[in-house]
């Protein structure tokens, strides 16, 4: 019996101790759900042309002041608003409440408390005022007379944090960043290729040696890459002392025949005068005068008794240097290329199975082979020349050319990636290559959720002009993707050391 009574006496203890556990337990759950119920926050999240706005809200409650945090960001920068007076007015069932602040209290961030009149459905206008004009952002919001009512609102639209990384509006504005919406274009079939680049036709001279002889530098400065002006002399061709189809012993001869000639033609004309001679006689010293000046005055053009002077014949820069000094040079041979580095052509072989596509390109994105730039055709005004309607024997491959200026410094005879665009009607859903991240053969894009929250999501992609990729699979058209600054965010999800709260005004 002792041990029965004993035995129910601890397990009243024990029930009781359970009891009061629960109690407590309870009372601590309630507790800290209304602590979390505390700082329940609406988030809202608007555009216009000029300034995105992220908003961080007490929930809103009929005589009770409401903070309203917002960051604006300048378009299409992503940059802080530095400068500028806001006013915000709250407006439901046509009865208003505003406040305005003149400057931010932080760059980008104004800090509004507002208390609320009347309940129901209404709207927050942001009435943005700076230098370059006035500019207004609407956000639609519900005012509640019941506090519990408005926090409980607040739970239910709150955003999933699920699989999110936090990155900060003052994270953001520090750094290259931006979100943009997919587009929905047309997107026809991509020809990748490589193309050489050539110097185009007329931007380009090749100076060839007139006659035989010993090439001489003007100077030591004559040298690939070096500018040069129109009519300088770059080399001279030296013929004294060769015993065959020497320069200046020409150039001596014709000097000799043409002033014999001429005291001849002079003589036979005076004599003329007195019916001394003849008509034939005066007609045939004229015709030898005519042909010994002919000949002296085209090498005295180009010769001089020391040589023939290698001029430019343009302004621009010395591309290819083909002989040394000292180096003999036959009449013909090729001495120097000139060009202007101003025009440029670009020389690709296409794969023959693309022959059907060819009268569909209309346009180009060019890449360096590096990747650090792309340019679209239009930014080069360039245009597509021509292409090829055959092949032949030694290259099974069809050319195409296309001519662009060179506004970006690229250098004749170097390579670049070639995008050939073709006309399609068909629309697809497109996103900037810069938004897309590479990870073991997969593709993913980090999908804003708020302009501080953003969820990695994995995408399938399709063909790619170099600037754009098509996407098959994993966005919609109405989800804003990171195009700007995406490799950061994976840096700090990676890092898991961020505060949700850290840099905020509260």
């Amino acid at each position: 019996m002792k041990r029965i009574f004993l035995f129910a006496i601890l397990v009243f203890i024990f029930t009781s101790c359970h009891t009061d556990h629960d109690h407590d337990h309870d009372e601590a759950e309630n507790m800290a759900t209304e602590h979390n119920h505390e700082g329940t926050k609406n988030q809202f999240t608007a555009y216009s042309d000029a300034f995105e706005l992220f908003a961080e809200t007490d929930p809103f409650v009929v005589g009770k002041t409401a903070n309203v945090l917002s960051h604006f960001s300048n378009l299409p920068d992503f940059t802080a608003l530095e400068n500028g007076s806001i006013t915000m007015r709250l407006i439901v069932d046509g009865k208003e409440v505003s406040q305005t602040l003149e400057k931010p209290s932080r760059k980008g961030i104004y800090s509004f408390d507002i208390k609320p009149e009347t309940e129901g459905e209404g709207s927050l206008f942001f009435a943005i005022q700076t230098v370059e004009g006035e500019f207004q952002i609407q956000v639609p919001v519900r005012v509640f007379t019941d506090e519990h009512e408005a926090i409980h609102h607040a739970l239910e639209t709150e955003l999933s944090s699920t699989n999110t990384t936090t990155f900060l509006k003052e994270q953001s504005w520090k750094v290259d960043f931006a979100t943009e919406l997919p587009k929905e274009e047309p997107f026809g079939q991509v020809i990748k290729t490589t193309a050489q680049i050539q110097s185009a036709q007329g931007d380009e001279v090749l100076v060839s040696a007139k006659t035989n002889g010993i090439v001489i530098l003007a100077n030591e400065n004559v040298l690939e890459g070096k500018s040069v002006s129109k009519g300088q002399v770059l080399f001279s061709l030296k013929g004294s002392g060769l015993a065959d189809n020497n320069s200046a012993v020409q150039f001596a001869e014709a000097q000799n025949n043409f002033e014999k000639a001429k005291l001849d033609y002079d003589r036979i004309k005076e004599l003329s005068k007195d019916k001394i001679v003849s008509k034939k006689e005066l007609r045939n010293a004229k015709n030898a005068f005519d042909n010994a000046k002919l000949i002296f005055d085209n090498l005295n053009k180009n010769f001089s008794s020391s040589g023939q002077d290698i001029k430019s014949p343009m302004r621009g820069f010395v591309q290819q240097l083909y002989v040394q000094n000292g180096q003999y040079v036959e009449a013909g041979q090729a001495i120097v290329s000139i060009s202007q580095n101003k025009t440029l052509l670009l020389r690709a072989d296409i794969q023959q199975k693309y022959a059907s596509l060819l009268g569909k390109i209309y346009s180009a994105n060019i890449r360096t082979l590096d990747g650090s730039k792309t340019y679209t055709l239009s930014d080069l005004n360039g245009k597509i020349l021509s292409f090829g309607r055959n092949t032949n024997e030694d290259n099974y491959l069809i050319p195409l050319s296309l001519q662009i200026d060179n506004n970006a410094n690229f250098i004749s005879g170097s390579f670049v990636e070639l995008y050939l665009k073709t006309q399609s009607s068909t629309k697809v859903l497109t996103i900037p290559n810069s938004a897309l991240l590479e990870e073991q053969g997969f593709y993913f894009v980090f999908v804003q959720i708020t302009p501080e929250l953003f969820e990695k999501r994995e995408v399938k992609i399709g063909g790619s002009d170099g600037l754009k990729t098509e996407i098959l699979k994993g966005i919609s058209s109405s989800e804003r993707v990171v195009t700007k600054g995406a490799v950061l965010i994976k840096l700090s999800q990676a890092s898991a050391a961020l505060d949700a709260h850290s840099g905020h005004v509260h």
